[in-house]
């Protein structure tokens, strides 16, 4: 019996991980509720863009090129400096709601993305 595809490989690899952060980061910068999060972005977003990648590529299955280069994520405690409230959640997700709809074609696959990724957004909140 073979293993189940990663969520990478059902996704699209690394051309779509490519296509939804690129995506991503046009809603940040085109959508009008985030333009609060936007804010919080130097106005550069290769380096951003480069490590979110790295990062979607590992935590879908795909190749470890996150961890070697950054360690562990620990995503909640590097965002810190940032005022995550409620509204900041429900812009990160409209932008990445945006781009996986853009961009993975699966629909069991793009609603097991946005579920995860919901979890993640609503941890990350540090402020009221």
């Amino acid at each position: 019996m073979s293993e189940p595809a990663s969520m990478y490989a059902r996704i699209g690899g690394a051309v779509a991980i490519d296509r939804v952060v690129e995506s991503f980061y046009l809603a940040m910068d085109t959508l009008p509720q985030a333009q609060t999060i936007r804010a919080m972005h130097a106005d550069d977003l290769g380096g951003v863009k480069s490590v979110l990648k790295k990062y979607l590529s590992e935590w879908t299955g795909g190749p470890v090129i996150y961890s070697p280069e950054k360690g562990h994520p620990r995503m909640r405690q590097r965002h810190m400096g940032f005022p995550i409230d409620n509204a900041a959640r429900d812009a990160w997700m409209a932008c990445m709601d945006t781009a996986l709809e853009q961009h993975v074609a699966d629909a069991d696959a793009r609603a097991q993305l946005r579920d995860n990724m919901k979890k993640l957004a609503d941890w990350m909140r540090n402020s009221e």
